[in-house]
């Protein structure tokens, strides 16, 4: 059995620690917050609660395996709510439209707002159904070192087509719908990586089919309660968490690594160290290696964000769980992201999860968490930039400005701050670009013993991928210890 060091206590770390105390081997995390758990992050201000990070839980079946593991379960651990309506959406000229839980609802929703949308939504999300079919078995099945091991795991030559790689989010979304606003609602999910649905590739579209299918969960009390779950059952098993441990550099000897050392000049030796970092700071400071440094920079960073938490009094009709207040021109808002600018119209994302756990806000009130997308590194005037989101939200009927008890602010500079995210990148690297799947940093790291798991990593960010990329390096770290 290894002595395994894992820097970074997210999700990616605190699922991988877990599966590797479980199989016998030593394991200590090293986290430089005060509280494990990354981007699962939570703010508390005056009694009420906002989930900063992840807003939903997709294919809890990954996580509910890690949990297997150790002898427990998300059923035991949580209290799930399976969220319908899903989404709710609106547009300035009037639409809105609702995503459910039930295929047939869904369709219906789609035939309302659009009349034969309905037949559309169905050959799109079957078309969805198809790509992650594939896309499951090979390319989340393994690590993707290069093209080779991807074609290893796939069936037959056909199922290079079936992904839809070679087609952009945005060309499947224009094939498929003739509604300039149903176009828009497809190119949205190019953003759930950080990414261009110009440039993102069309296998994007199976995450749509992943939410109808498997369903948008909410851990009651918020997705902190999902990390607590972790930490809770990674402590059980015997992992050691050391917090505020800021770790300064992956020590080596002959191309292995052989341990960490601390900002504080402290050393702890390793068979193992797991990057749960993003790469340009593993490469760029915690190992130098500018080679592997240069790749990352290459593949790209994905969007970051700037993030508002207000505390708002009285209650809003027909808000949801989950909202978004599309912008006027999508093509424009992408153009100008692209460019490295802020967006004049943003898309506005809200979760008020008050309205499904009246614990996140006090009696009479609403968490409101919003999230519009801006380029990695942006400098931002947070309080006139603040007013454009809530002016634009206000304009979509939704005027909160003469409700709030407190505004709090998250831009890209406090993510950069808060994760070592270079630049804020939420996602870690882009998926933009037919060869995005093979840019990504691999989880073999390139010195002997060094793995790497989270979202700038393979295969991506978002939780079920960060702790599939847990999963990932297990199995790696157990063939390179026969």
């Amino acid at each position: 059995m290894k002595h395994v060091v894992i820097v970074g206590g997210g999700v990616g770390g605190l699922a991988a620690a877990i599966r590797l105390r479980v199989a016998g081997h030593t394991v200590t995390i090293f986290e430089r917050n005060d509280v494990a758990g990354g981007k699962l992050a939570t703010f508390e201000r005056d009694g009420f609660t906002f989930d900063i990070g992840p807003s939903l839980l997709t294919l809890p079946h990954v996580f509910d395996e890690v949990l297997a593991l150790a002898g427990t379960s998300l059923e035991a651990e949580l209290d799930l709510v399976r969220l319908d309506p899903q989404f709710r959406y609106h547009w300035r000229n009037g639409g809105q439209l609702r995503v459910h839980d039930d295929a047939a609802a869904t369709a219906a929703a789609f035939d309302t707002f659009s009349p034969g949308s309905g037949d559309a939504w169905r050959g799109f999300n079957e078309h969805g159904r198809k790509i992650w079919e594939v896309s499951e078995r090979t390319f989340f099945a393994g690590p993707m070192d290069n093209p080779i091991a991807l074609l290893k795991r796939m069936k037959s030559p056909k199922d290079l087509t079936t992904i839809d790689a070679l087609r952009t989010l945005n060309d499947v979304s224009r094939a498929t719908f003739d509604s300039p606003e149903l176009q828009q609602w497809v190119n949205r999910y190019a953003t759930y990586s950080g990414s261009s649905p110009r440039q993102a590739p069309a296998t994007l579209a199976c995450i749509p089919h992943i939410e109808a299918e498997y369903g948008c969960w909410y851990p009651m009390g918020g997705l902190g309660a999902l990390r607590d779950a972790l930490v809770r059952v990674a402590i059980d098993q015997g992992v050691i968490i050391e917090t505020r441990s800021d770790v300064a550099q992956i020590t080596t000897q002959d191309q292995a690594v052989t341990g960490i050392k601390l900002t504080d000049g402290t050393t702890t030796a390793a068979d193992i160290v797991i990057a749960n970092v993003d790469a340009e700071h593993l490469y760029g400071d915690l190992i130098d290696d500018q080679r592997a440094l240069k790749q990352v920079r290459k593949a790209g960073r994905s969007t970051s964000g700037f993030a508002l938490c207000i505390g708002a009094s009285g209650t809003t009709e027909g808000l949801g769980h989950h909202n978004v207040w599309f912008s006027d021109d999508y093509a424009q808002e992408f153009r100008e992201l692209d460019a490295g600018q802020l967006a004049s119209d943003p898309t506005i994302y809200g979760c008020v999860s008050s309205v499904t756990d009246p614990s996140q806000a006090p009696a009479g009130s609403e968490n409101w968490f919003l999230l519009v997308n801006t380029p990695p590194g942006a400098d931002i005037d947070a309080p006139a930039y603040r007013d454009l989101v809530l002016e634009r939200l206000a304009a979509h009927g939704v005027d909160l400005r003469d409700r709030m008890q407190f505004c709090a602010r998250l831009t890209p500079a406090d993510i950069e701050a808060f994760y070592r995210s270079p630049g804020g990148a939420i996602y870690g690297t882009a998926s933009n670009g037919k060869q995005a799947a093979f840019a990504r940093p691999a989880n073999r790291g390139t010195k002997d013993g060094l793995y790497l798991v989270g979202g700038s990593s393979h295969p991506g960010g978002g939780l079920p991928l960060v702790a599939t990329s847990a999963k990932i390096v297990c199995e790696m770290i157990a063939q390179d210890n026969e």
